[in-house]
């Protein structure tokens, strides 16, 4: 049964897929704006531009462009970029590193913190703790992300001076025979900021989250035969209640790694971070088509891998799921 249920998932994943991949050249080709206006120069004259377009190949008719951009993408090609003149299958090779670096840590930190306080808290409902983890989860769900963003920037970067204003490195430290232990404290002092803020921003909503989710648990008939059994308030915790409780938790975490590879576009923009979300703000605001699509294509097959990891997870974690 397992197995069927993965192989008619994976056919599922490829229709939702296809039809993605169709939708977003028709999107983009229909909305206001062209390419052309964004990267030629308003001095070449109409037979360098009519050369360009020619090159870019938007002088073809709407059918034979999305046949080409299907072979393209079943042969493994995103095309090259309007702006850059170079391969977007390079250009994303080049920032998706640092997108992961920085979004996959900031996620399972906040969810591992969010986890273990927000069973705290269930487990003290109603105490002076529970208020105030409550009221914490609170405020930090509720934070304006630029806002917050730009606030650590003007206090603890230019005010304070502790952390660099923008970008991942010193460009004087990566030169020359630098240590890698330099060169990776270098690197640590330039996430910190962002790394701060999307931590607390994400903490707050694992908290709540894992918080309701064991207050729910905690009701259920197996911990009150858990107790009825004498086994330790600890041990009921933890590996009786909170594993449970974990799995709407669990289903978050997969998504936000999931749509992180987009880069929180607006946190990158903020702290100049070279990664995904950023490269996808300039190519949506200057029409490049293939650099855009391929974004955006990245974030739609790595969404519905991650909710098929979700659904086998969710079985892995209670037996009493099956498919």
């Amino acid at each position: 049964m397992r197995l069927q249920y993965i192989i008619g998932k994976l056919i599922e994943i490829a229709f939702i897929f296809f039809i993605i991949l169709t939708m977003l050249f028709f999107l983009f080709r229909l909305s206001p704006g062209d390419p052309i206006s964004k990267v030629v120069d308003p001095m070449l004259t109409p037979e360098d531009m009519a050369h360009m377009i020619s090159q870019m190949g938007l002088d073809k008719p709407m059918w034979e462009q999305y046949l080409i951009y299907v072979k393209n993408f079943f042969t493994g090609s995103f095309g090259v970029s309007f702006h850059y003149g170079e391969p977007v299958s390079q250009i994303i090779k080049e920032r998706l590193g640092w997108t992961i670096i920085l979004f996959t840590t900031s996620t399972v930190m906040a969810a591992l913190a969010g986890v273990f306080l927000g069973k705290v808290a269930a487990w003290n409902k109603g105490s002076r703790l529970d208020n105030f983890l409550s009221i914490f989860a609170l405020v930090c769900y509720t934070l304006f992300i630029p806002w917050f963003a730009l606030l650590l920037l003007w206090a603890m970067g230019f005010k304070l001076g502790i952390f660099p204003l923008g970008g991942v490195l010193t460009p004087e430290l990566w030169v020359g025979d630098t240590s890698p232990l330099v060169k990776i404290l270098d690197l640590l002092h330039h996430m910190i900021l962002p790394l701060m803020t999307l931590f607390i921003i994400n903490l707050g909503s694992y908290l709540l989250l894992m918080r309701s989710s064991m207050l729910s648990v905690l009701r259920e008939d197996y911990i009150i035969t858990a107790r009825a059994k004498g086994l330790c308030e600890k041990d009921i915790r933890d590996k009786h209640a909170a594993k449970n409780a974990a799995l709407p938790v669990i289903t978050s975490v997969g998504l936000s790694l999931a749509f992180s590879i987009n880069g929180g576009a607006l946190t990158e923009q903020i702290f100049t971070w070279p990664g995904i979300g950023r490269e996808l703000i300039f190519a949506v605001s200057n029409n490049d088509y293939p650099l855009a699509q391929a974004c955006f294509l990245l974030i739609a097959l790595v969404v519905l891998v991650a909710n098929l990891i979700v659904d086998l997870l969710y079985a892995w974690l209670d037996p009493r799921i099956t498919y």
